[in-house]
């Protein structure tokens, strides 16, 4: 009777669900094993009763992510490859590491308002999508992944939430306030799920090495966005009614109002992140959905930088050492924002730091606080601009003056003149290349005669990004394109020899083919040809040419060269320098 009813069984089984494949003849259709392997694979089943897909991962016929991908496609539900895929850390709190280990999932992302992607090693245990629908409020939709994957991804979320230090928990409140509408945010901020979300967010910026991360509130939702190597991604997306929590958890730890939201306010933050000392920059700034919120994380590491580490060339380092080591004139540092001007002058002044000199240093605002450097933060609201304090400055018998930028007449003209009385002045200024910087003094109202007889060298630079070192691969380019990309003529005429690199992206570059930074610089030494060109006036243009015929190569130039040693891209170089 039993044996009568499970042949009957079997025999409905094909008639319930005709249209359902096998596992085996998925794989088939998928092309990942062969008919000779899975023969193989059902044979072995007869004897061990293991699951036709172990015994082929077992066997070396099939991966693990290849047997979940094979399943995905059984069970009809989305396949996460969590090894590619970014899981929003603003989800991934929303249960606990003790639940994720229990059912073997983790939230990946929102799906809608009321719906959470989670990847799970069994998305057809329907008790568990239950619980998890429970835990966290939201309507569940299973994916599938491979254990592995899983396990990986809640032990990270785990290190993240533990990686910020105390003082990031520790931060004192500012004080009883009045208003029933801050009390209540700051009850709101306190609750786990904002505390770790802000927390992974900080510990995940300070792992991928991003230099700003930006809080910014949209219509339906507010947006979370690094700037990685120098350019911006998007990162996750906070739903709306946890918006002003997060914000306000952000500008309490800052030291802001947060009951003031109408004016832009600047703050700081000191933590440390799996050991390491991070200086957060904070400001905010009003916007129609609501404040945005810039991050701008100051690694304390990148001051220890050597200027062989930053991208020069052995000619142009030893052209920038032999000014900066000189006893006074002027060193003038060009490039826009966010090319690593500062980056640049913090190493040198590294070099110069010595007990027997008296390095001042005037800052808007001061990012890195060195030993042994006195540094002076300008503050516009008591009138301490940077004139006012350079003029001080030198009543204090310095040796080198470090000046954070050259933004109007009367700090150009101090600047100069101190370099003229016997101080190393190192400065920034905002010009496209060297040559400029001296036509830019000229047209601030400084004399040319002055500036000629002061400055001694001016650096220009850009930050380009450096292509993955795990997925770069070569590639023969064709003679056009070198011709085109302004290569060198023996490059062109001997193309055949020329092999480049292209970024194919992976996991560990976030899919963008890049990894890090590399400096590319034009190093002008003023020499009497281009003192001579200063002082009548000449423009940037005659200047470069003199300069050039004078040893000086361009930052188009020394990109090229990084390219060519493999370290970039033609795009890249395409993308920083005009």
């Amino acid at each position: 009777m039993d044996a009568r009813l499970m042949q009957l069984q079997r025999e409905e089984i094909p008639q319930r669900r005709p249209d359902k494949k096998r596992l085996g003849e998925i794989l088939l259709d998928l092309e990942l094993v062969t008919e000779e392997q899975l023969q193989q694979a059902l044979d072995e089943q007869e004897t061990s009763h293991l699951r036709v897909g172990e015994i082929l991962v077992a066997n070396g016929h099939l991966t693990h992510l290849e047997l979940t991908r094979a399943l995905a496609v059984r069970l009809d539900v989305p396949f996460a490859d969590l090894g590619e895929m970014q899981v929003d850390p603003s989800v991934s709190g929303l249960i606990s590491e003790r639940d994720a280990r229990r059912y073997a999932a983790i939230p990946v992302r929102y799906v809608n308002e009321n719906t959470l992607l989670v990847a799970m090693v069994d998305p057809a245990n329907i008790f568990a999508v239950d619980d998890l629908r429970i835990l966290t409020g939201y309507d569940i939709e299973p994916a599938i992944a491979t254990e592995e994957d899983i396990f990986e991804q809640i032990g990270k979320v785990s290190r993240l939430d533990e990686k910020v230090g105390k003082n990031l928990e520790d931060q004192p409140d500012d004080g009883e306030l009045s208003d029933d509408q801050v009390r209540d945010i700051r009850e709101t901020i306190d609750e786990a799920p904002i505390v770790k979300l802000v927390n992974s967010i900080l510990a995940q910026a300070a792992d991928d090495g991003a230099s700003d991360v930006h809080f910014e509130p949209q219509s339906k939702e507010m947006v979370v966005r690094f700037r990685n190597d120098g350019v911006l991604h998007e990162i996750m997306s906070v739903p709306r009614r946890m918006q002003q929590g997060v914000l306000s958890r952000l500008k309490i730890m800052a030291d802001l109002d947060i009951a003031e939201r109408r004016v832009p306010q600047d703050g700081r933050i000191g933590l440390m992140v799996g050991g390491k000392p991070i200086d957060l920059r904070v400001a905010s700034l009003p916007t129609v959905y609501g404040e945005k919120i810039v991050l701008r994380l100051l690694d304390r590491s990148n001051v220890m930088l050597r200027l062989e580490d930053l991208g020069f060339a052995d000619k142009s380092l030893a052209r920038f050492r032999k000014s900066f080591t000189k006893p006074y004139g002027a060193i003038l540092v060009t490039g826009p924002t966010g090319s690593g001007k500062s980056t640049t002058l913090y190493a040198t002044l590294n070099i110069l730091n010595s007990p027997e000199k008296n390095i001042i240093t005037v800052e808007d605002p001061v990012e890195y606080r060195l030993t042994g450097i006195n540094q002076v933060q300008t503050n516009l609201k008591a009138g301490m601009t940077f004139s006012r304090a350079l003029k001080s400055i030198l009543r204090c018998d310095p040796d080198i003056v470090m000046i954070g930028e050259i933004r109007d007449f009367e700090t150009g003209q101090i600047a100069i003149e101190s370099a003229l009385t016997g101080h190393l002045v190192l400065s920034t200024l905002h010009t496209n290349d060297a040559p400029g910087a001296l036509s830019r003094l000229t047209e601030m109202g400084v004399e040319p005669f002055l500036t000629a007889s002061a400055v001694d060298c001016v650096l220009a630079q850009r930050l380009a990004r450096k292509l993955c070192d795990s997925c770069k691969e070569p590639f023969k380019p064709t003679q056009e394109m070198l011709r085109r990309s302004d290569f060198p003529m023996e490059a062109v005429e001997g193309w055949e020899e020329v092999t480049l690199f292209k970024g194919v992206g992976c996991p560990r570059c976030n899919g963008t083919g890049y990894k890090g930074r590399v400096g590319i610089y034009e190093v002008m030494v003023v020499t009497e040809a281009i003192e001579r060109l200063t002082v009548e006036r000449k423009s940037a243009d005659e200047i470069s040419r003199v300069a050039q015929a004078e040893g000086m190569k361009t930052l188009r130039e020394d990109g090229i060269d990084k390219v060519l040693q493999g370290r970039t891209s033609i795009e890249e170089i395409g993308r920083v320098i005009v």
